[in-house]
């Protein structure tokens, strides 16, 4: 019994690290690929985000943490016209924004809280995120047919094999990694999960 117990936990290891090998291959060369900047003394890819020992456990939406998770309250994405019900971002969206709300250093990982690199440019978002489209929010049948613009995500084709809900959706939630692939795994300009010519990923979920 413990013999079978070992081995299931090594496949699950070597199936863990295949998928993170995998993803690296999509990393290298893309915007996420941090082994060359002067802050990241390591060399290393993976390092930044997640590390094979003493990770942060209270993470759960990403495996194996190493980066220092945001504190930061962000101003929401408001409309008259938007049925749904924004809330401060959660889940994988908040760990986007441990480097991409500029509070947080970029070289703040691996156990360190001060550092002194931070994200410049169009890809500090800040902690203004009125004029950004929503995220964390719930997105389900039910607002599908309250909204009347938007596709049910329960039956609706994503393009990539499946439905919005099963391939773009977390606990049905939108999150930045719906139309994001961070490990750059479609190898498609800024890191989309498919192109947005002709506004097709918009379209994929909106009914316009």
């Amino acid at each position: 019994m413990m013999f079978k117990k070992l081995f299931l936990g090594a496949a699950i290891m070597a199936s863990f690290v295949f998928s993170m090998v995998v993803s690296a291959q999509g990393i290298v060369g893309s915007a996420h690929d941090f082994s060359g900047a002067g802050w990241n003394t390591t060399g290393e890819i993976c390092i930044v985000c997640h590390t094979p020992h003493n990770a942060d456990l209270t993470v759960t939406d990403s495996p194996l943490w190493n980066h220092q998770v945001t504190t930061s309250t962000f101003t929401l994405y408001s409309s008259s016209t938007l049925n749904a019900t924004p809330g401060q971002p959660d889940g994988r969206s908040k760990l986007c924004l441990s480097c991409h709300d500029g509070t947080v250093a970029l070289d703040s990982f691996g156990g360190v809280t001060t550092g002194t690199n931070y994200i410049t440019g169009n890809a500090n978002f800040g902690t203004d995120l009125s004029n950004d489209h929503p995220i964390s929010i719930t997105y389900d049948t039910a607002l599908a047919t309250t909204d009347g613009g938007l596709h049910d995500p329960a039956t609706t084709n994503s393009g990539l094999g499946s439905t919005i809900a099963n391939d773009m959706l977390f606990s049905n939630k939108v999150e930045c990694s719906s139309c994001h692939e961070v490990h750059n795994a479609y190898g498609i300009n800024k890191l989309l999960i498919k192109s947005n010519a002709g506004s097709q990923l918009c379209l994929t979920c909106h009914n316009k």
